[in-house]
């Protein structure tokens, strides 16, 4: 079958959908699905079926929510049964609280909690209450990294070139947007990721500026590079000298690198962080979570932190699901092995075939990209990777019945099997030797 005729119900359902949603679809990151964005019809496990029925060994898990695959039966019994008591009451009610409960005794800075719907909407409010307690309004973050598609975080995420970044000891701010203040942009310090002399040298020439420092714990949007050895630890030591927040963004390691996080995995403690995607198995849910005296200002409403369906019903019954199979099944241990598995065998399969890739990553989640580089370390080193070429083979993947997010993020679920490895590194084998061949 064609590329035209394997798609062609969906490209029909496209075209309908641009005449009603900009762009054809409700998030930027769906349009770079080729030949065109798909529509998917149901998911189960670790497979998703699209309209034109063809099946994919899914390992985009919606861009990584799904940690236990899709449709998971116990997380959706329980939505099932938390729904028919109702959706959202604008009051409290008492599953919100033993989530709540639960989260304190595994989020190792969690002291105090905030429920919203989204990693943006939690980044904001982190940041709004570290320049309430400090009385100082920028932050640093770093080149690459997400924080949500808010105004003021919409600076040094991305750059067309590694020319556009400027000198990396005094980085260009780019925009990742049009229609953004430039006010916003005076909001924040971008700085490379993993130098601490560059770091710390920026830092305490401008601390009387500076209310936080952000960062990934793991780099996952870009490259899912590891932080270097001592990194985290120095970030930690340098806020508690100067009086800086550290916030960790955890929306991805979050509940997939261990259950209390990245902070429990490297054993460096943040004074906020921030969870989403894998807590609520594919159901709107984020969590700011930090130390008591930071939190004090939200609950004396001093800082505002607000939201209408906040601690949803739903939301909260998946949560509290997930992290019952997360703890009884013990899917972390399951998790690394499979990682680290298709992690292996991808190398492999390109220096069989005579292929440069770089495969790096806890193996949760892990980013491929072809390249001669044998590590990265930053954003700047992504530049080094062919972005052409791992397009093409994510495109022949996906004809092949593989699916993958395009930037080259992998993310491994506890639907996956064994068998569904040895199905993957087959098609990725077979897709290789034919780019080589062509």
């Amino acid at each position: 079958m064609t590329t035209a005729g394997r798609y062609a119900k969906s490209r029909e359902l496209h075209e309908r959908a641009l005449g009603v949603l900009a762009g054809g679809v409700s998030s930027e990151f769906r349009k770079s699905s080729a030949p065109h964005p798909l529509f998917y019809r149901e998911g189960a496990g670790a497979r998703v079926w699209d309209v034109d029925g063809n099946e994919y060994l899914d390992f985009t898990l919606s861009q990584g929510p799904l940690i236990l695959g899709h449709r998971h039966p116990e997380v959706e019994e329980a939505v099932a049964v938390a729904s028919r008591r109702g959706q959202a009451f604008a009051g409290q009610h008492l599953a919100e609280l033993e989530l709540a409960e639960k989260l304190q005794k595994t989020i190792p800075c969690a002291e105090r909690l905030r429920f919203s719907l989204s990693g943006s909407e939690a980044d904001h409010a982190a940041l709004r209450l570290a320049r309430a307690v400090t009385g100082r309004e920028k932050f640093v973050r770093f080149e690459g990294q997400y924080h949500g598609w808010f105004d003021n975080v919409a600076w040094g995420i991305a750059a067309p070139s590694l020319d556009a970044l400027g000198d990396r000891t005094s980085p260009a701010s780019l925009p990742w947007s049009q229609g953004l203040p430039r006010s916003s942009a005076g909001e924040s310090l971008v700085l490379p990721w993993n130098d601490l002399p560059l770091l710390e040298s920026v830092v305490r020439k401008r601390v009387a500026e500076i209310a936080a420092i952000i960062t990934e714990p793991v780099m996952c949007n870009s490259g899912c590079l590891p932080p270097e050895p001592g990194y985290l630890e120095g970030l930690r030591r340098l806020c508690d000298e100067l009086g800086i927040v550290l916030i960790f963004d955890e929306v991805i390691t979050g509940f997939r690198l261990a259950m209390g996080g990245a902070q429990e995995h490297f054993g460096v403690v943040p004074d906020l962080a921030v969870f989403g995607k894998a807590l609520g198995s594919g159901h709107p849910i984020s969590v700011l979570a930090g130390r008591k005296t930071l939190m004090q200002p939200i609950a004396d409403g001093k800082v505002i932190h607000a939201g209408t369906l906040n601690s949803g019903v739903t939301g909260v019954a998946a949560s509290l699901a997930t992290l019952g199979v997360l703890e009884r099944d013990r899917v972390h241990a399951r998790l690394y092995r499979l990682g680290a598995r298709l992690m292996d065998g991808l190398r492999a399969a390109a220096r069989a075939t005579g292929h440069a890739m770089l495969v790096q990553g806890p193996g949760p989640m892990f980013h491929a990209g072809f390249t001669t580089l044998g590590r990265a370390k930053e954003y700047r080193d992504l530049f080094a990777t062919d972005r052409p070429k791992y397009a093409a083979f994510v495109a022949a993947l996906q004809d092949r019945g593989v699916r993958l997010i395009g930037r080259g993020l992998w993310y491994v679920s506890a639907a996956h099997t064994e068998a569904d490895v040895d199905r993957c590194l087959q098609v990725v084998r077979e897709v290789l030797d034919g780019m080589k061949r062509a």
